[in-house]
């Protein structure tokens, strides 16, 4: 219901009128008539106009059926991607204009780029200033196509700009997936639809991010993981952050399908050796990363990202700071902050991560093959069991995210499919091979398991079926 219709039903809007009504009351009524056409209209408009302020799509969200049912405190979870995009240099471009140049300028930017995400079924979520979130709610896809389909759309937008003698717009974004609470705050008489979650913050850091490795997009590894080809897209790892201090340092991913064609075969050719080069680094092998970094960058100039990794090599050799790298090290050891207070799942976990930690020191060391295709078959059977078993939970117990877990689930099972390949080739080096164990195994789990599974344990116990700390076998 919208908002014309619902006040309309507030409203007399029939007349009963007897054959023998005086004339100069059914002209009174008549002008009622005509007055109250000429309301339904005006309200019509007002609808019409609210809907530019508030997304059609929130109210939906929300479950009501018009902007008078919302209330102050109304919230709903859901999974979504979430893009942060933001213009570069924005303060140097509005000082070189005046306040209406700067305003028509923005007005136009914007403009161009809301097609685009409303084309990849995606939602304005607010504009702050030359900054733009939108929220993607069907696929991680849509977000990521919407992303690289606005970084071509710019390419159009500056061309007429040049045209003009108009300095060029230059934007970053950041993508993220994942749980958000979208509702109503504020207080008093002021009042506002806006998302809230780690998801959303994650974000906007990437979105800063792009700034510092030179590159116009980034997404998450959540975003990664949630793509249903993550295939068709040219990604490479570029590190891992944290949002904040306590928080488990997560994936970043420069997607590089839009850089110019010469650039973007460059990064394919070497994509390998730069993959190498970050784990040596991250790995604090700097001298063996260093050298690779260097052919990098010799033939393809362009590349920021790798232009950015040889800077802080030479740094590290000269200072001995390692820049930009969140430790993996400790990661392959249990530690009580990863324990989800369901004892079941707890001891999966942990067995889990013991097994990741035999299979990395196996390859690390040189272990013959026979005894890492073991330790491989035997992680890969127990990986089954745990999520068959999740899953038996999410299914039994009717879990709203049981679709998104179950998707992380299938994501990581084709990456374990894709490493093993790897391992038993036997040609990469050790050090690089420990590397991407940990990354894409260790590091997966544990974050899959603080976010994905930390949310699935509380609602098994908010629905009492289990108690915290349960033993295995007293499940409620």
């Amino acid at each position: 219901m919208m908002l014309a219709t619902a006040i309309e039903e507030r409203m007399i809007s029939s007349f009963d009128i007897p054959e023998d009504y005086p004339e100069d009351a059914l002209s009174e009524l008549a002008a009622e008539r005509e007055a109250h056409a000429g309301t339904r209209a005006r309200l019509k408009l007002l609808e019409r106009t609210l809907l530019h302020f508030v997304p059609r799509d929130l109210i939906s969200f929300l479950g009501k059926a018009s902007l008078l049912d919302i209330e102050l405190g109304d919230q709903v979870e859901k999974t979504m991607s979430v893009v942060f995009t933001d213009i570069r240099d924005f303060t140097s471009l509005s000082e070189s204009m005046t306040p209406q140049q700067t305003f028509d300028m923005i007005n136009s930017y914007l403009s161009v780029m809301n097609p685009v995400i409303s084309t990849h079924r995606g939602i304005i979520d607010k504009y702050m200033g030359d900054a733009i979130m939108a929220l993607f709610p069907i696929s991680a896809d849509d977000a990521l196509t919407s992303a690289l389909s606005m970084l071509a759309r710019l390419d159009e937008y500056n061309a007429g700009r040049e045209r003009a003698t108009y300095a060029p717009i230059r934007i970053g974004i950041g993508v993220n997936t994942g749980r958000l609470m979208l509702g109503v705050i504020g207080g008093g008489n002021r009042m506002e639809g806006t998302v809230i979650s780690h998801a959303v913050n994650l974000a906007s850091r990437l979105q800063t991010l792009t700034k510092t490795y030179g590159t116009p997009l980034l997404i998450s590894e959540h975003t990664l993981y949630s793509l249903s080809e993550p295939h068709k897209f040219s990604v490479r790892h570029l590190g891992r952050v944290k949002v904040a201090y306590k928080t488990h340092a997560e994936s970043i991913y420069e997607v590089f399908d839009h850089d110019a064609p010469p650039i973007r075969e460059l990064k394919k050719l070497s994509l390998k050796k730069f993959e190498e080069a970050l784990a040596y680094y991250h790995s604090r092998a700097v001298e063996r990363a260093h050298p690779l970094l260097e052919e990098i960058v010799r033939d393809n100039p362009h590349d920021i990202p790798a232009q950015v990794y040889l800077q802080r090599c030479a740094d590290y050799l000269r200072t001995g700071v390692l820049v930009g790298s969140e430790e993996l090290a400790d990661e392959l050891e249990w530690d009580a902050k990863y324990e989800l207070n369901i004892a079941e799942i707890d001891s999966q976990h942990r067995e889990l991560l013991v097994h990741i930690a035999k299979l990395h020191e196996a390859v690390t060391t040189g272990t013959d093959p026979a005894t890492v295709s073991a330790l491989m078959r035997t992680l890969e059977n127990q990986i089954s069991a745990h999520f068959d078993f999740e899953e038996k939970l999410m299914r039994d117990h009717h879990y709203p995210f049981s679709a998104d877990h179950i998707a992380q689930h299938n994501s990581y099972k084709n990456y374990v499919s894709r490493l093993k390949i790897e391992i038993e080739a036997n040609v990469d080096d050790p050090l690089h091979l420990g590397f991407r164990i940990n990354l894409f195994l260790a590091d997966w789990m544990l974050n899959h398991s603080n976010r994905d599974d930390r949310h699935l344990g509380r609602f098994l116990i908010e629905r009492g079926v289990f108690h915290p700390a349960d033993t295995p076998d007293s499940p409620t």
